[in-house]
């Protein structure tokens, strides 16, 4: 069943505890740096980005007033190097920034940044956003229990992230799904199934097809396709279950039809044990780094009291473990579910 609308509105931003900045320093992902995201605000026009289909991306490019430009560049090529080397000002006139885009679309309207190498003409984007503890905590859920590492930066002014490469999911539906053979739907559906148990496990919601991406990798005579987040923005606030679980969106429909048509209930099923089997040997393996970041989220206002006790009511409902209903936060909601996969999957 597919629910016309999981998410009715926008989630608001939470400021970052003094325990969670502690911890962000500890781990090396504190940054200072006198750039705001309000700085990035103040640009004087704009133009719209369409795509090669003439449609509007729902990005705009921004320029800047002459007098701003060069501090406004300087500072973001500071933030390129401190993302990707040392943080030292040596290399900065190799760099050029080529654009500074804007997303109107969504929750947390980043700004997508274009940094091009001048020595090889190679450019790499990175994005900047507002600080908000629940995407920090979802992004280090994802760096700990994903299968990939995530670079990010932040301070109390802006979150800054590395550039996932990929094609995002609504694209690849829409543009190269069909064009795969059935062997590649299958694979396909797979790893949707496992991307779906993921998300649901360290409760990351609102995996709708534009937030996530499909990466084709050529491994022999054959391509292979993973799928990996790209917004972390709905970690542990909605109050409904359905919403960590990507099969419950429309716009994922198309995937969920892959998944009923070339594969059988028990290879869905043996697809569902091997993640959570997977995701909980990477449990026990960040244990140390895991639980400091549990301990600091039971501390953290990242949702309501109404989320939260229709979550663990709808989880306990799920799992039928007593430790849900006994939760006092999202933190808390957590440890439960990390619990519960170790006990029942390792």
């Amino acid at each position: 069943m597919i629910q016309e609308k999981l998410i009715s509105k926008k989630k608001p931003f939470f400021g970052l505890s003094q325990e969670l900045k502690s911890y962000l320093k500890r781990y090396r992902r504190w940054v200072n740096i006198s750039l705001t995201y309000n700085d990035l605000t103040r640009y004087s026009g704009s133009t719209a980005i369409y795509d090669k289909r003439n449609q509007d991306t729902l990005w705009i490019r921004v320029y800047y007033k002459e007098s701003e430009r060069f501090e406004v560049e300087q500072n973001l090529k500071m933030v390129y190097n401190m993302l990707h080397s040392d943080g030292s000002k040596s290399n900065l006139q190799y760099f050029n920034v080529d654009a500074v885009d804007y997303c109107t679309f969504g929750n947390s309207h980043p700004f997508r940044v274009k940094v091009r190498n001048t020595l090889n003409d190679n450019y790499t984007y990175f994005y900047i956003k507002r600080t908000d503890s629940s995407r920090v905590f979802g992004l280090e859920f994802e760096h700990m229990l994903s299968p990939y590492n995530l670079n990010y930066m932040v301070n109390e002014h802006l979150l800054i992230e590395e550039h996932i490469v990929g094609i995002p999911g609504d694209v690849f539906i829409d543009e190269y799904l069909n064009q795969c053979s059935d062997s590649e739907k299958s694979q396909i559906a797979k790893e949707y199934v496992k991307f779906n148990e993921r998300s649901m496990i360290r409760l990351l919601g609102d995996m709708r097809a534009y937030n996530f991406v499909i990466i084709p990798t050529h491994d022999f005579d054959h391509v292979v396709y993973k799928i990996r987040a790209i917004d972390f923005d709905q970690q542990c606030y909605e109050g409904k279950f359905m919403v960590y679980r990507p099969q419950f969106f429309k716009e994922n429909i198309q995937l969920m039809e892959l998944v009923r048509s070339y594969l059988t209930k028990d290879s869905v099923f043996q697809y569902k044990v091997e993640e959570r089997s997977i995701v909980a040997r990477r449990i026990t393996s960040s244990n140390i780094r895991l639980q400091k970041i549990i301990d600091v989220m039971k501390g953290s206002k990242i949702s309501t009291r109404e989320n939260l006790n229709r979550l663990k009511g709808e989880i306990y409902d799920y799992t039928k473990d007593i430790a849900f209903q006994k939760s006092d936060s999202m933190g808390h909601v957590m440890e439960a579910t990390f619990k519960y996969v170790i006990r029942n999957y390792l």
